[in-house]
């Protein structure tokens, strides 16, 4: 079985259900992350509440292809995993900076049986479903555009659990740049309370 992400249409931007865009909710404290390799602020790309937590998965696009965004350990991107419990509220994007997405795209757990994404996707196509309406996939097995870059935890050393797979988006408008037509893929230590991003293409 693999659980897709559809999309479930325009949700409010400090919605707390699954989607990409809009602005991340965060416990009192948070301080919005830079990219090490620029200094600029990073871009929100995504909330998602999983089984380990609440994820937020930032992205610098200041200088698109020259930090490097894609790796989980270079400083380019950050993920952080919130505890489901934590009172959250909306953050304050910075004034200065490419920090938001222009559209906020609802996603929807739609559960296809099949044993690969894949397959999900042309399964759920042949359905009469429109293929810019699959934007990823929660939880389950990674399906690697290249090989396995399956992170370790930075505290643990452990392997990390995959909790989602986001493609790039709809259309330009709402799209996350991941190389074109990478997928970008989170993963959580709930011992650790940590969350960590990369993209492949």
């Amino acid at each position: 079985m693999v659980t897709l992400l559809t999309y479930a249409g325009d949700v409010p931007a400090d919605a707390p259900v699954l989607r990409t865009g809009g602005l991340p909710l965060v416990p009192g404290g948070f301080a919005w992350p830079d990219c090490s390799e620029c200094d600029g602020p990073m871009m929100f790309h995504a909330h998602l509440p999983v089984d380990e937590g609440v994820v937020s998965v930032f992205m610098c696009q200041n200088e698109p292809g020259l930090c490097e965004e894609w790796d989980p350990a270079a400083g380019g991107n950050r993920a952080y995993l919130f505890p489901r419990d934590a009172p959250l509220r909306a953050a304050n994007p910075p004034e200065e900076g490419e920090t938001l997405l222009t559209v906020v795209n609802g996603l929807r757990p739609t559960e296809v049986p099949q044993p690969e994404y894949p397959d999900a996707l042309e399964a759920w196509t042949e359905g009469g479903n429109d293929r810019r309406d699959a934007l990823g996939q929660l939880a389950g097995t990674p399906f690697w555009l290249q090989g396995d870059e399956h992170p370790d935890c930075p505290g643990c050393a452990r392997p990390m659990d995959f909790a989602a797979m986001l493609e790039p988006g709809r259309d330009y408008q709402s799209g996350m740049n991941f190389g074109g037509d990478g997928w970008g893929y989170v993963f959580t230590c709930a011992a650790c309370v940590r969350a960590s991003f990369l993209w492949q293409c």
